[in-house]
């Protein structure tokens, strides 16, 4: 399901949570007569995800960087000049060395991260951000804090952090999930 909302909108259960009847009457096809309220939630976490992705895109592809760059400017802002092995950088932020090389590369031709020979390996690389990137993340800051306060407008404290911890038990599942797999098969899992 592309988006939860595609066309006639949401509705309200009788215990006036919020459901999408289009999805609802979809999947319960699906599971042919079966509970599909495991699948609306999958379909509503990932409807959420590109909802957020969307605001998060819009807000950064605007000032010239993907999602995933600013995920790792933010990531090496936070350790300052000790900066981080690319390999290192591409298993932190959950992405292939090739697609990491590739953010840092567009990054170090805005200026906003450097490379510097490794101490100690003259083979590694490490990437740090400079002045320039941090004055980046600096400018950037105030538009996401107000695009994320639109986007949860009207949530409580309490429901962020419920929401916050129900999304991180999603991924200790599919971590422990992914962890299972690789043990019983013997490969990494996909």
């Amino acid at each position: 399901m592309k988006d939860v909302t595609n066309g006639g909108g949401l509705a309200r259960d009788p215990d006036g949570m919020i459901y999408d009847p289009q999805v609802r009457a979809s999947l319960a096809v699906f599971a042919d007569g079966g509970d599909t309220i495991r699948l609306e939630a999958a379909a509503a976490a990932r409807a959420a995800h590109k909802a957020v992705e969307r605001l998060r895109a819009h807000g950064s592809e605007g000032r010239g960087l993907s999602a995933g760059a600013v995920d790792v400017l933010l990531r090496l802002r936070t350790l300052g000049e000790t900066g981080m092995h690319l390999g290192e950088l591409a298993r932190s932020a959950g992405m292939t060395p090739r697609n990491a090389t590739g953010l840092v590369d567009t990054l170090e031709g805005e200026g906003l991260v450097r490379r510097d020979p490794a101490p100690g390996d003259r083979r590694a690389v490490v990437a740090r951000i400079t002045p320039a990137g941090s004055a980046w993340l600096d400018g950037f800051r105030e538009p996401t804090e107000r695009a994320m306060a639109a986007l949860f407008h009207g949530f409580t404290d309490t429901e962020l952090h419920q929401l916050r911890h129900l999304c991180l038990r999603l991924v200790h599942n599919q971590q422990r999930i992914a962890a299972h797999l690789t043990d019983s098969e013997g490969t990494t899992p996909a």
